[in-house]
């Protein structure tokens, strides 16, 4: 008789094998979490997505609303969760990282907030892995930060201010919105340039055109979800720019 898959995390109560996965490629190591939410309406409906073979769809981790862990990727492996997308210059997500899906149904189902016990254990979950895999606590993302133009998850109700009171994530308090646009669509210039250039350098996947296009919009509008969720319009005002101008100056702070 032979045993199943042990979980990874101590965390988690169960493990619930995808066939979704593959070997990691390049460094063969995670250097980031990504958190999700599930967009489904049931967390039995997300399951049975995250275990079909014909969705090509998995992650390594399903948090429940009541808190519960389930590992459906073993960690070493590398779950399909992140899809297409960019940060730091890494194109393949996937193989650089951990995948968390949470049990929510997203913008889609009306945006309904994250329930406690989902969120403690997230923030106990990331600081396992993070432990266990020297993840900086910087690089745990929301799926908008590295696919900006295809996800708005985990959104702007992710409690993100609470995970790095917990040790989890970036967070610094936002600039008070004020003010209107910095710059109109399709408006070009060296300022425009200016702030692709600060959201290039703190990870994002934006090209360096000077030109206010939609790409840059929707870079804009995940930033926000993430680090200004008071107001999510994708516009670039200053309060946009002075909170992520203060999570660069933050980052540069904690390295030696």
């Amino acid at each position: 008789m032979t045993s199943g898959p042990v979980c990874d995390s101590p965390l988690a109560s169960a493990f619930l094998a995808s066939p979704n996965f593959g070997d990691r490629r390049g460094a063969g190591r995670p250097n980031a979490i990504v958190l999700h939410y599930t967009g489904m309406p049931t967390a039995e409906a997300a399951l049975a997505l995250l275990v079909d073979p014909a969705s090509q769809v998995s992650a390594h981790y399903l948090v429940h609303e009541d808190g519960r862990i389930v590992q459906l990727v073993a960690e070493r492996d590398r779950a399909w969760h992140a899809g297409k997308g960019l940060w730091k210059g890494d194109s393949d997500l996937n193989s650089a990282s951990v995948g968390i899906e949470i049990v929510n149904p997203g913008h889609d189902g009306g945006a309904p907030p994250f329930s406690d016990a989902q969120i403690d254990a997230t923030i106990a979950l990331c600081r396992d892995i993070g432990s266990r895999w020297t993840i900086p606590a910087e690089r745990v993302l929301a799926h908008s930060d590295i696919a900006p133009t295809r996800k708005r998850d985990p959104g702007e109700v992710f409690p993100w201010r609470r995970l790095f009171a917990a040790g989890v994530g970036h967070w610094v308090e936002p600039a008070p919105v004020a003010g209107g646009p910095l710059f109109r669509p399709g408006e070009e210039g060296p300022p425009v340039r200016a702030l692709q250039a600060l959201l290039a350098l703190y990870g994002y996947g934006v090209e360096l055109s000077g030109v206010c296009d939609r790409h840059t919009r929707a870079v804009v509008t995940a930033f926000q979800r993430h680090f200004r969720p008071a107001l999510v319009d994708g516009d670039a005002d200053a309060s946009t720019v002075a909170t992520l101008k203060a999570l660069i100056e933050g980052l540069a702070k904690r390295r030696p």
